[in-house]
Protein backbone atom coordinates (compact mmCIF):
# COMPACT_ATOMS: atom_id res chain seq x y z
CA UNK A 1 0.00 0.00 0.00
CA UNK A 2 1.23 3.47 -0.95
CA UNK A 3 2.42 5.36 1.95
CA UNK A 4 -0.45 8.50 1.25
CA UNK A 5 -3.36 5.41 1.75
CA UNK A 6 -1.82 5.06 5.06
CA UNK A 7 -1.77 8.93 5.58
CA UNK A 8 -5.49 8.98 4.53
CA UNK A 9 -6.10 6.01 6.63
CA UNK A 10 -5.09 7.81 9.62
CA UNK A 11 -6.41 10.97 8.99
CA UNK A 12 -10.43 9.07 8.50
CA UNK A 13 -10.27 7.33 11.97
CA UNK A 14 -9.53 10.64 13.23
CA UNK A 15 -12.08 12.66 11.58
CA UNK A 16 -14.50 9.48 12.65
CA UNK A 17 -13.77 9.57 16.11
CA UNK A 18 -14.46 13.65 15.89
CA UNK A 19 -17.55 13.66 13.63
CA UNK A 20 -19.21 10.84 15.92
CA UNK A 21 -18.22 11.97 18.82
CA UNK A 22 -18.31 15.56 18.76
CA UNK A 23 -20.75 16.00 15.63
CA UNK A 24 -18.11 18.12 13.92
CA UNK A 25 -14.72 17.74 12.29
CA UNK A 26 -12.17 20.25 13.49
CA UNK A 27 -10.33 22.52 10.96
CA UNK A 28 -6.99 22.15 11.94
CA UNK A 29 -7.96 17.89 11.31
CA UNK A 30 -8.51 18.97 8.19
CA UNK A 31 -6.21 21.19 6.99
CA UNK A 32 -3.26 19.21 8.32
CA UNK A 33 -4.25 16.43 6.23
CA UNK A 34 -4.71 19.08 3.13
CA UNK A 35 -0.79 20.53 4.01
CA UNK A 36 0.13 17.15 4.44
CA UNK A 37 -1.19 15.56 1.12
CA UNK A 38 0.90 18.85 -0.49
CA UNK A 39 3.81 18.54 0.73
CA UNK A 40 3.67 14.98 0.72
CA UNK A 41 3.38 14.56 -3.42
CA UNK A 42 5.64 18.09 -3.32
CA UNK A 43 8.32 16.23 -1.90
CA UNK A 44 8.00 12.98 -4.01
CA UNK A 45 7.00 14.61 -7.62
CA UNK A 46 7.93 18.08 -7.18
CA UNK A 47 5.27 19.98 -9.11
CA UNK A 48 3.81 17.19 -10.80
CA UNK A 49 2.74 16.35 -7.48
CA UNK A 50 2.13 19.71 -6.39
CA UNK A 51 -0.18 20.13 -9.03
CA UNK A 52 -1.40 16.57 -8.45
CA UNK A 53 -2.73 17.56 -5.00
CA UNK A 54 -3.89 21.25 -5.26
CA UNK A 55 -5.83 19.83 -8.32
CA UNK A 56 -7.45 17.00 -5.96
CA UNK A 57 -8.01 19.45 -2.88
CA UNK A 58 -10.03 22.03 -5.05
CA UNK A 59 -11.85 19.05 -7.27
CA UNK A 60 -12.97 17.35 -3.36
CA UNK A 61 -13.31 20.98 -1.99
CA UNK A 62 -15.43 22.42 -5.15
CA UNK A 63 -17.89 19.37 -5.14
CA UNK A 64 -18.63 19.55 -1.52
CA UNK A 65 -19.38 23.07 -1.34
CA UNK A 66 -22.13 22.45 -3.89
CA UNK A 67 -23.64 20.24 -1.68
CA UNK A 68 -23.17 22.30 1.81
CA UNK A 69 -24.65 25.42 -0.54
CA UNK A 70 -28.00 22.80 -0.61
CA UNK A 71 -26.86 21.74 3.15
CA UNK A 72 -26.69 18.32 2.39
CA UNK A 73 -23.93 18.37 4.58
CA UNK A 74 -21.60 20.28 6.74
CA UNK A 75 -18.53 22.62 6.02
CA UNK A 76 -16.48 20.09 7.98
CA UNK A 77 -16.93 17.40 5.15
CA UNK A 78 -16.43 20.05 2.32
CA UNK A 79 -12.81 20.58 3.90
CA UNK A 80 -12.72 16.48 4.89
CA UNK A 81 -12.68 16.12 0.75
CA UNK A 82 -10.29 18.70 0.12
CA UNK A 83 -7.91 16.57 2.55
CA UNK A 84 -8.64 13.50 0.41
CA UNK A 85 -8.40 15.23 -2.51
CA UNK A 86 -4.99 16.63 -1.52
CA UNK A 87 -3.93 13.02 -0.45
CA UNK A 88 -5.27 11.34 -3.26
CA UNK A 89 -5.86 13.41 -6.28
CA UNK A 90 -8.47 14.23 -8.49
CA UNK A 91 -9.12 10.59 -9.92
CA UNK A 92 -9.35 9.21 -6.70
CA UNK A 93 -11.58 11.43 -4.75
CA UNK A 94 -14.01 11.84 -7.93
CA UNK A 95 -14.33 7.93 -6.69
CA UNK A 96 -14.61 8.63 -3.29
CA UNK A 97 -16.97 11.38 -3.73
CA UNK A 98 -19.36 9.27 -6.28
CA UNK A 99 -19.25 6.29 -3.71
CA UNK A 100 -19.96 8.28 -0.97
CA UNK A 101 -22.87 10.03 -1.97
CA UNK A 102 -24.46 6.59 -2.81
CA UNK A 103 -23.53 4.86 0.34
CA UNK A 104 -25.38 8.22 2.02
CA UNK A 105 -27.88 7.33 0.46
CA UNK A 106 -28.33 3.88 1.34
CA UNK A 107 -27.69 5.11 4.93
CA UNK A 108 -30.38 7.47 4.92
CA UNK A 109 -33.07 5.08 2.95
CA UNK A 110 -31.84 2.68 6.23
CA UNK A 111 -32.34 5.70 8.57
CA UNK A 112 -36.03 6.83 7.14
CA UNK A 113 -36.68 2.83 7.24
CA UNK A 114 -36.17 2.39 10.98
CA UNK A 115 -37.51 5.50 12.52
CA UNK A 116 -41.15 5.08 13.37
CA UNK A 117 -42.21 8.30 11.33
CA UNK A 118 -41.02 6.78 8.16
CA UNK A 119 -44.17 7.59 6.09
CA UNK A 120 -45.12 10.80 7.91
CA UNK A 121 -40.73 12.16 6.44
CA UNK A 122 -41.61 10.74 3.38
CA UNK A 123 -45.23 12.63 3.37
CA UNK A 124 -43.59 15.50 4.18
CA UNK A 125 -40.72 15.62 1.87
CA UNK A 126 -43.01 14.73 -0.78
CA UNK A 127 -44.83 17.86 0.06
CA UNK A 128 -41.45 19.97 0.58
CA UNK A 129 -40.34 19.00 -2.70
CA UNK A 130 -43.77 19.95 -4.44
CA UNK A 131 -43.61 23.35 -2.55
CA UNK A 132 -40.10 24.25 -3.10
CA UNK A 133 -41.47 23.17 -7.48
CA UNK A 134 -44.10 25.66 -6.83
CA UNK A 135 -42.57 28.62 -5.07
CA UNK A 136 -39.46 27.70 -7.16
CA UNK A 137 -37.23 28.18 -3.78
CA UNK A 138 -35.25 25.90 -1.33
CA UNK A 139 -36.93 27.52 2.07
CA UNK A 140 -39.42 24.86 2.07
CA UNK A 141 -37.12 22.17 2.03
CA UNK A 142 -34.96 23.90 5.76
CA UNK A 143 -37.93 22.33 7.91
CA UNK A 144 -37.05 18.74 6.49
CA UNK A 145 -33.63 19.29 6.67
CA UNK A 146 -33.17 20.06 10.18
CA UNK A 147 -34.96 17.44 11.80
CA UNK A 148 -32.89 15.80 13.68
CA UNK A 149 -34.47 12.29 12.98
CA UNK A 150 -33.66 12.58 9.53
CA UNK A 151 -29.49 13.18 9.51
CA UNK A 152 -26.54 10.81 10.61
CA UNK A 153 -22.72 11.98 10.21
CA UNK A 154 -21.33 11.66 6.68
CA UNK A 155 -18.28 9.79 7.88
CA UNK A 156 -20.44 7.00 8.26
CA UNK A 157 -20.76 6.90 4.02
CA UNK A 158 -17.49 8.23 3.68
CA UNK A 159 -15.29 5.34 5.13
CA UNK A 160 -17.70 2.72 2.50
CA UNK A 161 -16.74 5.07 0.40
CA UNK A 162 -13.43 5.37 -0.07
CA UNK A 163 -12.85 2.20 1.15
CA UNK A 164 -15.06 0.86 -2.19
CA UNK A 165 -13.33 3.58 -4.49
CA UNK A 166 -9.54 2.22 -3.25
CA UNK A 167 -10.71 -0.95 -4.35
CA UNK A 168 -12.13 0.01 -7.68
CA UNK A 169 -9.10 1.77 -8.37
CA UNK A 170 -6.22 -0.25 -6.94
CA UNK A 171 -7.70 -3.88 -6.30
CA UNK A 172 -10.64 -4.89 -8.98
Amino acid sequence: MEPHFIILIILLLAVAYYDIAHQRIPNWLSMSGVLTGIIYHLAFNQLDGFIHAVSGALVGGVILLILYIFKAIGAGDVKLFAAIGAITGVLFTLYAIMYSIIFAGIIGIIVLLFTKTFFINMTLAVLHIKETVQKRSLTPLDEFKNNISNRFPFIYAVIPGVITAFYYIHIA
